[in-house]
């Protein structure tokens, strides 16, 4: 049995899918998970894509240097991927990498000399890139014939408009890379095959990927307009612990008056700001924001909808008017709440809601007399990530 892996890491987690190659397609054997892989008992799960438990525990990963434990996940889940499925065999490692800057705008084989210019890159996602790589890495050292492609965050919105791109800095500087790059792409780019399903992926459309990490895309004849985020994943809406978009000259305050370096100020935008900071530290994950019922947690969400809503405004401008809505990500996915606040402030723009279907998690839920379609999509980036590396391999 032929198979793919996909490869999505993070500094403390680890979700990979195994894919198994047949004439008509891709088919998704199993998704597992590590949680906590730098803190004293990494958790373990894996399920099949209907959601059925296979597995379940807590390692011992103690022995490991911490710089040395996403390879140990790696190599932790091929033994365990071998022990389930025995017949399959491997034949290409697909990758997710946050940031391809200007020089990889398709999916790549990597090789040394790709890996040396994403190295680069580091700088612009500090957050991600470093594991991305580590684990690109750790791959080549487990498996070092088995070909590795990697996908880019940043290949969907490489082809916007220039002028969309552009900061309003000195030239010099636009032209060195510092410029609007835009994530997420993996998602974007699967919500427009969705839509082909319902013959709507031509309309003019705002997807909505909200989450602890959240941005926002202009879609316009299955091509990305504009997006909210820009030459870092801070920019744009208040996300779990990051800050999303704020007035610069907020910063040089802080750095003058309360003597803050660029690790402390590093550290404000990233993981302290957004939900978490806005809640008084109640929590950087929603589910938890509602169910404090403080306040604080409420002034939080408040926030997070009504940048969202001003997004959809920006964004509408980009495309020349908006035909669809699309909400994904853990929270456009599962949260009706958000999604309500989020449309009703947007009704100026003739958005009605049917309520049921909101809150039945329904595919479509706007109603028939809305101006604007509205719909909840389950994005899968893992599978999006298999179709390139499939392509890829085979090309």
């Amino acid at each position: 049995m032929r198979t793919l892996l996909t490869v999505n890491g993070g500094s403390s987690s680890l979700k990979c899918g195994l894919y198994h190659v047949e004439a008509t397609g891709l088919k998704n054997l199993c998704i597992v998970k590590f949680g906590n892989l730098l803190g004293e008992g990494v958790r373990f799960s894996a399920s099949t894509s209907e959601g059925k438990l296979l597995d379940n525990q807590t390692l011992d990963f103690q022995s490991f240097a911490r710089n040395a434990r996403h390879q140990a996940a790696l190599d932790f889940v091929l033994g365990w991927f071998k022990s389930e499925f025995p017949d399959h065999q491997l034949i290409a490692s697909g990758h997710r990498i946050v940031h391809g800057g200007n020089r990889f705008s398709q999916p790549i084989k990597v090789d040394a000399d790709a890996l040396e210019t994403l190295d680069t890159f580091v700088p612009l996602a500090p957050l991600h890139q470093p594991y991305n790589l580590m684990l690109l890495r750790a791959m080549q050292n487990l498996l070092p014939e088995l070909p590795a492609v990697g996908c880019f965050d940043t290949m969907f919105h490489a082809h916007q408009d220039p002028l969309e791109r552009l900061y309003a800095i000195p030239k010099h500087l636009s032209e060195a890379g510092v410029m609007k790059y835009g994530f997420h792409g993996l998602s974007y780019e699967y919500i427009v095959r969705q839509l082909r399903n319902s013959n709507s992926s031509k309309l003019k459309t705002i997807v909505c990927h909200l989450g602890a990490g959240a941005s926002m895309c202009a879609i316009d004849q299955e091509k990305s307009v504009a997006s909210s985020m820009g030459f870092t994943a801070v920019e744009g809406l208040p996300m779990g612990s990051r800050c999303g978009s704020i007035d610069p000259g907020v910063l040089l305050y802080l750095m003058r008056e309360y003597q803050m370096d660029l690790d402390a100020i590093e550290a404000l935008l990233y993981k302290e700001s957004g939900w978490y900071g806005v809640s008084g530290g109640i929590s950087s994950e929603m589910l938890e924001l509602h169910k404090a019922q403080h306040p604080d947690a409420e002034r939080a969400i408040d926030l997070f909808c009504l940048r969202i809503a001003e997004e959809v405004g920006r964004l509408t401008a980009s495309l020349g008017g908006l035909e669809q809505l699309v909400f994904t990500g853990g929270v456009g996915e599962n949260d009706a709440d958000v999604r309500a606040r989020v449309i009703k402030r947007c009704a100026w723009l003739g958005v009605q809601l049917n309520h049921a279907a909101n809150t039945d998690q329904e595919h479509l839920i706007s109603t028939p007399e809305s101006a604007i379609q509205v719909r909840v999509i389950p994005t899968d980036e893992e599978m999006m990530i298999a179709m390139h590396t499939h392509d890829q391999v085979h090309s």
